[in-house]
């Protein structure tokens, strides 16, 4: 006769079952709320850009160029945590949508911070020279980067798909307004060759903000992914 196998009751087996996934949840729903306050502090990082442009402070635009680097720390922080969750837990359909959009998510984010970093190095670059065109257009772009991302990020904490594409529709408000920017700069350094290079300065944080809009159009794209299943592209 074999030896006999001891099985644990039926009640305790279902107890540690029940432990594990709350601790699954538990994980999870941490690395959603610390990813969602990496979005905010790139959203941040990229306000804090425009507005030392606009007061022509270039120690603020090297703050911000120096924390570029926590940011990517925080990201590569938040990328391990979810192969953790991957490699020790056996998640569902679902939370592997949840983390695979949690980490493409992050990607979005750190090149965010990436944008806010290069408009605060072109502020750099601008110095104290006089600017060729009086900022309007800029800081509008930056207000509504800044509202898209409250509402992709609103949409990722409550998984709403619905409030993550009426949040994509604003980016082109933001194409608009670069396009404008372009073509204000373009008749000033047709008109004055030597305002080239500064207004070249402000054609680049127009592109950043533009790409800002872009990476923010991608989280709701994986927001919708994440809830319904489907990835698609947004505001095509």
């Amino acid at each position: 006769m074999g030896a006999k196998v001891y099985q644990y009751p039926a009640h305790r087996r279902r107890r540690g079952g029940r432990v594990t996934r709350e601790t699954f949840d538990r994980d999870l729903l941490r690395l959603q709320e610390d990813v969602a306050a990496m979005g905010a502090r790139a959203g941040e990082a990229i306000h804090r850009a425009v507005a030392a442009l606009a007061d022509r402070d270039l120690v603020a635009a090297e703050v911000v160029i120096a924390e570029d680097e926590q940011i990517d720390a925080v990201h590569m922080e938040l990328e391990e945590r979810c192969m953790r969750l991957l490699a020790t837990q056996q998640p569902m359909a679902r939370d592997l949508r949840t983390i695979a959009s949690v980490f493409a998510i992050t990607i979005d984010i750190e090149r965010m911070a990436d944008h806010a970093e290069g408009i605060s190095r072109a502020t750099k670059r601008l110095g104290r020279e006089p600017l060729v065109k009086p900022l309007v257009d800029i800081p509008k772009m930056d207000e509504i980067v800044q509202e898209m991302l409250r509402e992709a990020l609103g949409a990722f904490r409550t998984h709403d798909a619905d409030r993550a594409t009426r949040m994509a529709e604003k980016d082109d408000l933001v194409d608009s307004l670069r396009s404008k920017v372009f073509r204000d700069l373009l008749e000033i350094m047709i008109r004055d060759p030597a305002t080239v290079p500064r207004a070249l300065e402000l054609v680049l944080i127009a592109q950043h903000l533009e790409r800002a809009a872009d990476h923010i159009t991608n989280v709701g794209e994986r927001v919708v992914y994440m809830v319904t299943g489907q990835l698609r592209e947004l505001n095509v």
